[in-house]
């Protein structure tokens, strides 16, 4: 009989973790944090971990990768599948979460000596996307671009004779990064036993486009009062879209970015087999044109703002914290608070516990200036989650990525729509497969 744990990342948005086996054979997809308190970790059973045969990491978000090196202390001393441009982000990430964890006083749960451990096979040296790589008489593996971030993917495995899709952090809607869209298993061609879908946005009806002329005039309102405009992003993913599209909307605004957001684009510019047709000239013009201007230190972060302030210029500035956890980002929010023109917009999902959250629940006069939410899409809403549950043939269709109410909600949605087999389960379930 083969199983299917939840370790985490169902019911629950973060800490995507699931374990799949058997007595003979077993695998896990993913092992991430949750970021709330000193963080929260996955419900890992230490008895399974030694035993087990390969993980699997669809990217590099601190809430799908960041707990893998917790693996290596327990006694896990196989591979980590998963693409090369994940793993060499994730430097990047372990340094920014053990930096977190110290600012709120907190201890990881592994040592550097673990992170050195870590074992990475790069999947696309194996094949190519959409191409079956064999890992053992027992273990095969399908892989292609989920197009959530640089180097994201989602995966199809057969396992001792049952088949698992993982669609990973899935969006057919980024501006620059493609999608390998995976026709044989969502058209019903490969039937499989289960499948795990991203339904992070859970009854969110809306489409890209949509929420692109909300985030635009949003930001119109903040920046005709001659106001400053501040949009926390992560390191990589939506924020590359997003000054894309504010360079296009506000052509005659200045645009200031925190440099390594541009070496995060410098980055897609050198993988371009990653990016959308045509994104690859976009993204070139824009970096030679100069189009953003970057901030290297603090002390050109103060001059420029001073300067915006003192002559009454509006001005669009990008900071690569999405939750507003760093002292950057307070320092930014300090500086922003003295003036109810001035705006901060949030585009993504903001943990509780953190600023963000914090400041999202004041009104304007107590948090000093202007605070917006309006989501960018990088991750599956209902109307998406409906086209891919609707052509799945699949035995169990596991809707994840977003708490337990808002996924019971969409479930009893899509099920009064006649769509069958899903299932919305939490930490510590357990599915016969």
């Amino acid at each position: 009989m083969m199983q299917l744990n939840v370790w985490g990342g169902a019911g629950e948005h973060g800490r995507s973790c699931y374990w799949i086996g058997n007595e003979q054979t077993s695998i896990l997809l993913d092992c991430g944090v949750k970021r709330e308190g000193f963080g929260e970790y996955p419900l890992i059973d230490p008895t399974k971990v030694a035993e087990l045969d390969a993980v699997f990491l669809s990217h590099a978000h601190e809430d799908h990768s960041i707990a893998i090196p917790s693996l290596y202390k327990l006694g896990y001393s196989g591979k980590v599948y998963t693409t090369r441009l994940t793993a060499q982000q994730l430097p990047g990430y372990y340094a920014a979460w053990e930096k977190h964890v110290k600012l709120q006083g907190g201890e990881l749960p592994y040592d550097e000596a673990d992170i050195a451990r870590v074992q990475y096979v790069f999947i696309e040296d194996m094949a190519p996307p959409q191409q079956w790589i064999e890992l053992s008489p027992t273990l095969s593996i399908c892989w292609g671009r989920s197009g959530h971030m640089l180097g994201s993917i989602w995966m199809l495995l057969e396992i001792d004779g049952k088949r698992l899709f993982f669609s990973g952090d899935y969006s057919e809607d980024s501006l620059l990064l493609g999608t390998d869209l995976p026709k044989d298993i969502i058209n019903g061609g490969i039937p499989v036993d289960v499948a795990i879908i991203d339904a992070a946005y859970s009854t969110d009806t809306e489409y890209q486009n949509e929420k692109l002329e909300k985030l635009f005039t949003t930001a119109e309102e903040i920046l005709n009062e001659g106001g400053q405009l501040l949009l926390p992003v992560p390191v990589c993913g939506r924020g590359q879209d997003l000054l894309l599209l504010m360079r296009q909307r506000f052509p005659e605004t200045p645009i200031r970015a925190e440099y390594e957001l541009i070496q995060a684009m410098e980055l897609m510019l050198q993988h371009a087999d990653w990016l959308k047709p045509g994104m690859e000239h976009i993204l070139t013009e824009a970096l030679n044109n100069e189009s953003f201007e970057l901030i290297h230190n603090e002390d050109q972060r103060k001059r420029l703002f001073h300067e915006d302030m003192t002559n009454s210029r509006a001005a669009i500035w990008f900071t690569s914290d999405g939750m507003m956890q760093s002292p950057k980002s307070q320092w930014y929010y300090e500086q922003f608070r003295t003036n109810m023109t001035n705006g901060i917009l949030l585009t993504g999902h903001v943990a509780m516990g953190t600023r963000a959250q914090r400041l999202l629940a004041m009104s304007d006069e107590e948090r000093g200036c202007q605070l917006r939410m309006v989501r960018y899409k990088i991750h599956q809403g209902l109307p998406d989650v409906r086209k891919m549950t609707q052509s799945l043939n699949s035995k169990y269709k596991l809707l994840v990525h977003a708490p337990k109410k808002e996924t019971d909600a969409l479930l009893k949605q899509l099920a009064s729509e006649g769509i069958e087999h899903l299932l919305s389960l939490q930490l510590g379930d357990t599915v016969n497969l």
